[in-house]
């Protein structure tokens, strides 16, 4: 009985071993099988092609499978990575690859074209709306390009690119021309500039471009010249500036070309740390109070390698203008360079920090000048004027505290106080005048002091025989060297 027992036993545990044996055989069985279904899967998925394409892996992919069927202890991988999710096969018709329009006005990156937002560019159709659009939408972006592309002519009226809520350093392509409207359309009484740059912190004018005012049509209406519009006056007297940054800081002008403005070519006013260089201003001689750049309330400014050519001074510098450097510049016809006129009207101005060399100068009324209103307070030093190229100036150096520019006499008459210049040099004028090569009327109530002549070689012109010699009044300094002609005039200031 025992022993049946123990042979009953034996027997049961030999079968419990071949059924979980079995078990385990079919479980793996099984496993093996999922994960190749698994893998055909995500094979497929992974390889699928959009309708029409051929998929020139999958019977390789098939084989490989098929084959691992029959490998006795097929070897375990990791389950693959996630699959990405497959994206539905494009509609019928045409290609799936072509592009879809960009919705209007289509604003590439950072890049915003004019005629993106309506500007036809063709000389006659007003783009001034489609200017100012493209400005707003420029204005939102920091570092953004404002384009407006060569081969077309933008007829524009009167406009603004105002801050201040503008994004920093924007660009503003000028490749272009950009043209005045030849009427007073948009230009109400007291509006004083066309194209304004306002209240900006970095902005760039750059490109090849053509700004061209149409100034003799407002030369014709009034062609009396002053040193500051009419602003009380009628709509006909209102000539307006060409370009005209105000309140803003890191401006920067290059490349482009002004031309016959109606009034100052270019204007700073209330502005830091400006740059110019590589510019052509352009208007005829004799066109009426055309500066070339008008500088007001305006520090650290550099102005170089550029050519101006207007009707009155090629650089002019207002009130409230310090550390001005001005270099390689060709001016004529004009006026020359200008600081002035100051002390209008009874009014306190101050000037200093101003450096002008390398000049050439032909054919202007002076090459440096300094003018001053009588009846006018504050102060112009520590001023220099050097290595000016001349030809046929009518007075290269000029100071003229009696500025008066053809008023009433009312306005001419003496008066006890006036700005005061100190410390003022002209150097290394080397050229030919028509009239007088020097002239230096100071105050009566205020002389010159410090006026420091050097390097002077001044010639008249040849064949004019009216020329006069140097004048002084009331001017103290010293000639730091032999000049031609002499100037015996300059009284010692020790």
């Amino acid at each position: 009985m025992r022993s049946l027992s123990q042979q009953n036993l034996f027997a049961l545990t030999i079968l419990l071993i071949t059924l979980t044996s079995t078990f385990v055989e079919i479980c793996h069985a099984r496993k093996h099988a999922n994960w190749e279904i698994k893998d055909d899967i995500e094979s497929s998925l992974s390889k699928k092609t959009p309708k029409g394409k051929t998929n020139h892996t999958s019977n390789s992919t098939k084989h490989k499978h098929q084959s691992s069927k029959h490998h006795s202890s097929p070897k375990k991988n990791p389950p693959p990575p996630p699959s990405p999710v497959p994206v539905p096969s494009p509609p019928s018709g045409p290609s799936p690859y072509t592009p879809v329009p960009p919705a209007p006005p289509g604003p590439h990156g950072t890049t915003f074209n004019v005629l993106d937002y309506g500007a036809k560019g063709d000389g006659v159709t007003d783009d001034t709306k489609a200017f100012q659009g493209t400005w707003t939408a420029a204005c939102k972006v920091a570092a953004s390009t404002m384009v407006v592309p060569s081969n077309h002519e933008f007829l524009v009226g009167p406009i603004s690119f105002a801050g201040p809520n503008c994004q920093p350093n924007i660009v503003f392509q000028l490749d272009g021309t950009i043209v005045a409207p030849v009427n007073h359309k948009g230009f109400t009484s007291g509006l004083l500039q066309w194209i304004e740059f306002t209240k900006l912190r970095g902005i760039t004018i750059q490109g090849k471009g053509i700004v061209e005012g149409h100034g003799n049509y407002w030369w014709n209406i009034n062609s009396e010249s002053d040193d500051e519009p009419d602003i009380t006056g009628s709509l006909s007297q209102t000539r307006p500036t060409s370009v005209r940054f105000y309140g803003s800081y890191n401006v920067t002008v290059t490349g482009i070309t002004i031309r016959n403005s109606p009034q100052f070519h270019l204007k700073f006013d209330t502005c830091q740390s400006v740059l110019v260089y590589g510019i052509t201003i352009s208007s005829p001689g004799d066109s009426p109070n055309t500066d070339g750049i008008h500088l007001q309330n305006s520090a650290s400014v550099a102005i170089h390698d550029s050519t101006l050519a207007c009707g009155d001074d090629c650089v002019s510098i207002q009130t409230g203008c310090s550390n001005v450097f001005i270099h390689d510049v060709t001016c004529g016809p004009g006026h020359g360079i200008s600081i002035g006129g100051l002390g209008k009207d009874n009014t306190m101005a101050v000037v200093s920090g101003i450096t002008v060399q390398n000049l050439k100068v032909t054919g202007t009324l002076t090459a440096a000048r300094i003018k001053t209103w009588q009846g006018g307070s504050g102060s112009v030093k520590n001023v220099r004027f050097a290595n000016i190229q001349l030809s046929e100036v009518k007075t290269p150096i000029v100071i003229d505290q009696y500025y008066c520019n053809g008023q009433s006499p009312s306005h001419c008459a003496n008066k006890s106080s006036s700005v005061t210049l100190s410390d003022v040099t002209f150097q290394g004028f080397v050229g030919t005048y028509t009239v007088q090569p020097v002239y230096l009327a100071c105050s009566d109530n205020a002389p010159c002091r410090n006026i420091h002549l050097a390097d002077i070689e001044l010639q008249p012109a040849e064949g004019d025989n009216r020329s006069y010699g140097p004048f002084c009044w009331n001017a103290y300094g010293d000639l730091k060297a032999p000049t031609e002609p002499p100037i015996t005039c300059l009284k010692n200031d020790k």
